[in-house]
Order: structure tokens, then C-alpha cells, then sequence
């Protein structure tokens, strides 16, 4: 038997659906292979929810089966000490194993044994197989299961598959697999350990990809190895990270000088590539912002559309928001919290020159029926929208980020490209500026704060001198 030290537990589940935090299991079954030969655990487990038709069609487990059973709080204890020190086989693993964990942190127990996936040993010893689900490895290797969907059984199958293995190939090639795969146990069952173990610990970018190279998830790090890893480990808890790791099939990275490239590359990539699970850094076609437009009587405030935006270059702008939609919320949100005038604001409409709604509602000071002066209200507009106000860029012209050896350049919050020398650095700034983008405002605003923590060289670029400095940096 592989690692005669270890006690293997073959586990199998029932559930009420697929996912771990919402769905509950309605029956475990355990079939424990130790130097004493197999022996098996089953229980019936009193979900506390309904059993939904189709998964009562397909285990053939009822409401009326489990409504007298134990809870698994109720059998916690007597489980935990069955798996105890074991280690945790089971056919798509992820899926049990993060399960019965939820169920554990449930009741305050702990649980982080050894895991080891029956489909990626398939994979391994039978590479030439188109599937490896468990119905195909009943069909493949002439294995017989008494009651199919049922948690016993379905262990017992498991266990036979494994000594169908040790006929096939011996008990040293068994251990020396499993040995491999418990040294990445947390890796999706399509990512091979020998790939993860080529990322760099380095600055940088991960790709993650689905079946056709379907771009899955973008992400940065400052060790992209750990990073990816953390990734598949988390996979075993939380959802999101569960959808990530059963449907990626590849994994790509792209090394920068440190994390302020990174941050930067990470946001044009998921612009470029559109991954699923990418959604916050998305490029925006209707940025927008409000400026304040002066007048002999009440200011007034303006929607600046994305086409006509220039931040950086326009001083009098507010907000810049993703949508027409988060700008009206936002203005409004702050003429209420401020009692400013929505009718003055343009907020709203109203009927002669009598009071707003606001007003009526005391959310109005009465700007719009001269109980408040227009010079006040117009101050108070100003204090109140300044918290929102677009930083002006704080140089002539472009500037050169230093970052190990790598120049990033920008030019009023728009980022050019990075170069390594003199050459592309002329090259970059020839090519014109680029659309602004929010994030890339946001992280070199963000950036430029605390250049000397974060080990950063600034050049400006508005000169042939200081380019020369540049065409000398290490």
C-alpha cells in the first residue's frame, strides 16, 4: 500500500446542490484503508433545508429519509475523529472537501488534512482517457457500484478504482503519484504542479485561461507564484475562487521591475482582455465629471461627457464618475447632505419661482426663494464639491517613473507606456497622448504621494537635459 505511515479516508458526499456556503450535505460516506485492512462510516445527515426534486431524482435520498437523522452538528464530533489524521480521497476532491470543511467551521472545528483528488491521479496514470469521471472509470476499468449518487458506495468505488491502480501499475508507482499530488493537493485538477512551480516569485502579472484560451482572470502581485497559489487555496472556501479554479486550464505572467508596474500593466490587460471574473477595472466609454460654471447671479454645475474631458489640463472638474448615473447620485446624494438647492443644481425641475420640493422637505436651505443669499449657497456649492475635485497634474509636462529599470511614463494622469532606454522613451512621447483612463489616474495619483517609501525616481520630461538624465538611469 502507498505510504504505509498513512491512513487513507475514501470520502464521498451527498448534497442538497453544488455550493458549499448555501447548499447542505445530506449524507457522508467513508471507507478507511490503514495497515488493518478497509473499513467503512456512513451516515444520513438531517440537511435542515429542502431536498430539491432533481437532486431527489438523482441520489434517491428523500426529505422523509433524512427528517429523523442527526444534524452534522449533532455528528461533527464522531466525523471529525473519523478523518482525523487521514488523508481526505475523493473523486473532484475541491467539491467534498469544501463541503465538509463549511460544514466544520459551522460547529468552531477546524479541519485541514492532506488532500488528495482521485481525478487528478486518473489524469496522471491514464493521460490517453478523454474523461475521468467517475462513470467513465466504472466504464474503462469494468468497476461495479451497488447504489450510484450514494455516499458509501460511491467511496467504495473509489477504493476499488485505487487497488485497480496498484494491479496496473505497482505500489511504488502508486506512492510516487501520490506523492506528487499531495504536494499539490489545493491545484485545479487541469493545472499541472510543474507549471506553478515555473512562476517566478517576482513582481508581476497572472493570467489565468479557460478551454480556447478564453481569458479567465487577470491579477498582480508582488510574488506571482505565492500569489497563484493563494489563489487555488482559497478555491477550497470561497466560491468566486472555486468558479476560477474549475474552469481555468492555463496560466500565464508577465514579470515587471515591482509592484507599480504591475498595478499598471494589470489594468490595461483586463481593458485589452475583457476577463470574466475582472469586473472593477473594466474601461468605461461614459466617464463623466461636473464643473462648476460661474454666473453674475447662482453658479451653476455642469455634466462634462467623456469626449470632452481633459483631466489634468481642466482645473475646474468634480468627481469623475463611470457613469451619468453615479454623477447624478453622487450630486445628489451631497446637495441633501448639504441642503444645497437640487433646483439651482439643476437636479430638478420646477414651476414658476416658487420654492423646490427640498425646500418643503427642509433639504433646502431656500437658495431658490432668496432666503439664502446666492453668494452663500455658491460657497457653500464650492466647499461642499471640493472634497470630489480633479488634482491638476503637477507638472509641465511628461514625467518619467523610475522603477528598477524601468521608465513609466505619463503626461497629465495619462500613462504613455514603460521604456528602457532613451530610444523608446522618445518614441513613447511622440506618439501622443493617450485616452484618459480613471484607474491608471488613480494609481499614479495614489503613487506620486509616496514615491521615496516606495523607492521611486521622478523625472520630468519637459526638457532635452532631463531626457539625457533619463537616457543615464541604471
Amino acid at each position: 500500500m502507498p505510504q504505509t505511515n498513512s491512513v487513507f479516508a475514501f470520502v464521498d458526499i451527498e448534497t442538497t446542490g453544488s455550493r458549499a456556503e448555501l447548499d447542505r450535505i445530506t449524507e457522508i460516506g467513508i471507507l478507511t484503508l490503514d495497515s488493518d485492512g478497509a473499513s467503512e462510516w456512513s451516515r444520513l445527515v438531517n440537511p435542515e433545508t429542502y431536498i430539491p426534486k432533481n437532486i431527489q431524482n438523482l441520489t434517491g435520498i428523500s426529505p422523509e429519509m433524512v427528517a429523523t437523522q442527526p444534524t452534522f452538528a449533532e455528528i461533527a464530533h464522531a466525523l471529525y475523529m473519523e478523518l482525523k489524521d487521514k488523508v481526505f480521497i475523493a473523486h473532484n476532491a475541491r467539491f467534498d472537501y469544501s463541503f465538509i470543511k463549511a460544514e466544520f467551521k459551522k460547529v468552531g472545528i477546524e479541519f485541514s488534512p492532506k488532500v488528495l483528488c482521485t481525478v487528478k491521479l486518473s489524469r496522471r496514470l491514464f493521460p490517453n482517457q478523454a474523461r475521468h469521471n467517475l462513470d467513465t472509470l466504472i466504464q474503462v476499468h469494468g468497476l461495479h457500484v451497488a447504489s450510484r449518487h450514494r455516499a458509501l458506495d460511491d467511496a467504495k468505488l473509489l477504493y476499488d478504482f485505487w487497488q485497480e491502480c496498484i494491479r496496473l501499475f505497482g505500489p511504488e508507482r502508486l506512492e510516487a503519484e501520490v506523492d506528487y499530488l499531495l504536494g499539490s493537493s489545493s491545484l485545479p485538477v487541469h493545472i499541472d504542479k510543474a507549471l506553478v512551480e515555473e512562476i517566478p516569485s517576482r513582481p508581476g502579472v497572472y493570467m489565468f485561461y479557460a478551454e480556447n484560451r478564453q481569458p479567465l482572470y487577470i491579477g498582480k502581485s508582488i510574488d506571482l507564484r505565492a500569489r497563484v497559489k493563494g489563489h487555488f487555496h482559497a478555491a477550497l472556501t470561497n466560491r468566486k475562487e472555486m468558479k476560477i479554479a474549475m474552469q481555468v486550464r492555463d496560466i500565464d505572467w508577465i514579470e515587471t521591475a515591482g509592484e507599480f508596474g504591475a498595478l499598471i500593466l494589470e489594468s490595461r490587460l483586463i481593458k485589452e482582455k475583457l476577463p470574466t471574473f475582472n469586473i472593477k477595472l473594466r474601461r468605461s466609454k461614459d466617464l463623466c465629471a461636473w464643473q462648476i460654471i460661474e454666473s453674475a447671479d447662482h453658479l451653476q454645475v455642469q455634466l462634462v461627457n467623456h469626449q470632452d474631458l481633459e483631466p489634468g489640463k481642466q482645473d475646474n472638474l468634480y468627481g469623475l464618475f463611470y457613469t451619468k448615473r453615479d454623477a447624478l447620485a453622487s450630486l445628489q446624494s451631497i446637495a441633501k447632505k448639504n441642503q444645497l438647492c437640487e433646483a439651482i443644481l439643476g437636479l430638478e425641475k420646477r414651476q414658476g419661482q416658487g420654492p423646490c420640493f427640498g425646500f418643503h422637505v427642509k433639504q433646502c436651505n431656500g437658495a431658490c426663494i432668496g432666503a439664502e443669499s446666492a453668494v452663500i449657497h455658491n460657497l457653500r456649492v464650492k466647499t461642499a464639491l471640493l472634497k470630489l475635485k480633479v488634482d491638476s497634474w503637477p507638472y509641465q509636462g511628461a514625467i518619467a517613473v523610475q522603477e528598477g529599470a524601468d521608465l513609466h511614463l505619463f503626461d497629465h494622469w495619462c500613462y504613455l507606456g514603460t521604456a528602457a532606454n532613451l530610444a523608446e522613451v522618445e518614441e513613447l512621447l511622440g506618439d501622443g497622448r493617450p485616452e484618459f483612463d480613471l484607474d491608471i489616474y488613480k494609481i499614479i495619483r495614489k503613487t506620486l504621494k509616496k514615491t521615496k517609501e516606495l523607492g521611486l525616481r521622478i523625472t520630468a520630461l519637459q526638457s532635452p537635459r532631463h531626457r539625457h538624465e533619463v537616457a543615464e538611469f541604471p
